[in-house]
This record gives structure tokens, C-alpha cells and sequence, in this order.
């Protein structure tokens, strides 16, 4: 006796039960199937919602009840795949309002990806002086990093940052060229907000997580006239690699602080 398939059936096999785990696929070990809860299954195709642009960054999406049914599933399925959605930055509830898409306009998002943090008084964004925009074929290491072809476009742009006035950043970030077609430095300039509400908005790629590396370097020449400070400095290098939907990588950004009235803070949990 043959049933209707559920708008799931695509995604995922059935399950033994609405609330336990399914198998996500045959291949397993000696052929043995590899499980995946079904909240997860739902929180995946939330994320495919989302990378679709079936609610755009600020919107409210369907409550956990309109998700449940379209899903076939309980609301307590929906709930935990939104509360994970919710741990990740990639929504948030608002009480009495419902569930939003986060944006990068948001100070809580702003300042998730921006952790320098003052020695006194209030943390205020940075306005910025941009050096220079320009396309190229991607430098190996470059290309490498992104996940791109060798001589692939990428745009370079360099800029300081300046935190109450005093340049504090001298920053280097390198994006895939097929990404972000028209952007120029008169562009740059001309946003005054977050440079990544600025990815967001204009070219549709929001940055949802980054691993960085972090280390003391000693500022050359052409580094401790931009930040003004003496040559040999001590100054903080931070290297990120940002990643968007698919986890795949969308920025390279090398950054160098200076750390004498700020200091760079990571929150654990």
C-alpha cells in the first residue's frame, strides 16, 4: 500500500518515528546507513531557505507552527532546528514578534565579527579611509583559500580602520571576483555601515561564521606610517577566512591592530 510522500521525501528518508533519527544515506562503512535526527533534517532545509533567498536577511519567517505543517512534523522538531538556527547567528526570535532572518546591520551581528574592543568607554564602529579596490588573477595561496581556480578573479581591497578618530587597522581582504561583480573603491567609500551589511545588501552574500589566526608582529616601514607608529611596533596580526552558506570560504582578511588603547576579545561557550 503506497502513501502520499511528505514534502521531506526529497530530503530524507522515512523514519521509524516522527520524533527519532533517519538515515541520511546507505553509503556508510560496510554499508551500514549513517543517521541524522530529524530536526536536523528540518534545520537543513530551513538553511536551503535561506541560502534561496526565500526570506531575505531581516524578514520574519513562517512561525513554528505554519513550518510544522509544511513540513509534516511536530513543533517541537521546528523548534529545536530554529533553536540551533537561533545559536548560530542565524536567526533570531524577538519576543512577541517571531523569528527573523539576522542581518549584519544589527549591532549584536555587527560586533559578533568585530572584536576589538576599547580599554575604556563605549564599543562604537570604526569609520574607514579605503587605499585601494582592484581585480586580479588570484595569487596561489589566494586561490588556494578560496577554493578557487588558479588565476581565477579576485578583488583586493586595502583599508584602515579608524576607532575615535586614530587608525587602528590596516586591513587586507581578498573576495572570489565572481561574487562580487561592481565593486569598486567610490562604492566602498560611499557606504558610511558595516562592510559586511554592505556584502549583504549589494551582492547578496552574508558571512556566517570564520576561523582566524592570531599572532604578535613587528610593524615594517610602510605599516607604522599608516597606523602612525614607530617601526617595530608591536602590533596584533589577525588572519580570517570567512565562510557563507555551504560553508564555502567568501573572504580572506589579514589585519594589523594596534593594541594600545584596545584589546581583542573572543567569547567561549
Amino acid at each position: 500500500m503506497s502513501s502520499t510522500p511528505s514534502p521531506l521525501s526529497a530530503a530524507m528518508p522515512p523514519s521509524g518515528g516522527e520524533g527519532g533519527a533517519s538515515p541520511a544515506s546507505a553509503g556508510g562503512a560496510g554499508g551500514s546507513p549513517t543517521f541524522s535526527p530529524l530536526y536536523q533534517q528540518i534545520k537543513t532545509l530551513i538553511l536551503q531557505s535561506l541560502q534561496a533567498g526565500e526570506w531575505k536577511p531581516g524578514e520574519m519567517i513562517p512561525s513554528e507552527m505554519e513550518l510544522a505543517a509544511r513540513y509534516k512534523v511536530s513543533q517541537g522538531t521546528v523548534r529545536k532546528a530554529i533553536d540551533e538556527l537561533a545559536a548560530e547567528n542565524l536567526v533570531a526570535r524577538r519576543q512577541g514578534k517571531g523569528t527573523f532572518v539576522t542581518t549584519h546591520y544589527e549591532e549584536g551581528v555587527q560586533f559578533r565579527f568585530l572584536r576589538l574592543m576599547p580599554e575604556q568607554g563605549e564599543q562604537h564602529y570604526p569609520s574607514s579611509r579605503v587605499l585601494e579596490c582592484k581585480r586580479m588573477r588570484a595569487p596561489a595561496e589566494i586561490a588556494r583559500l578560496l577554493e578557487l581556480k588558479a588565476g581565477d578573479s579576485v578583488v583586493q581591497i586595502r583599508r584602515i580602520l579608524f576607532f575615535s578618530g586614530e587608525p587602528t587597522v590596516l586591513e587586507e581582504i581578498w573576495l572570489p571576483g565572481a561574487s562580487f561583480k561592481g565593486l569598486t573603491a567610490e562604492k566602498l567609500t560611499e557606504w558610511k555601515g558595516p562592510m559586511y551589511a554592505f556584502f549583504e545588501a549589494e551582492f547578496g552574500v552574508r558571512m556566517l561564521r570564520a576561523t582566524e589566526r592570531i599572532r604578535a608582529v613587528a610593524a615594517d616601514t610602510a605599516t607604522a606610517e599608516l597606523l602612525s607608529v614607530a617601526v617595530a611596533s608591536p602590533l596584533l596580526s589577525v588572519e580570517r577566512v570567512s565562510h557563507t552558506f555551504g560553508d564555502k570560504p567568501v573572504e580572506i582578511r589579514r589585519g594589523l591592530y594596534v593594541t594600545t588603547r584596545h584589546y581583542y576579545q573572543n567569547e567561549l561557550s
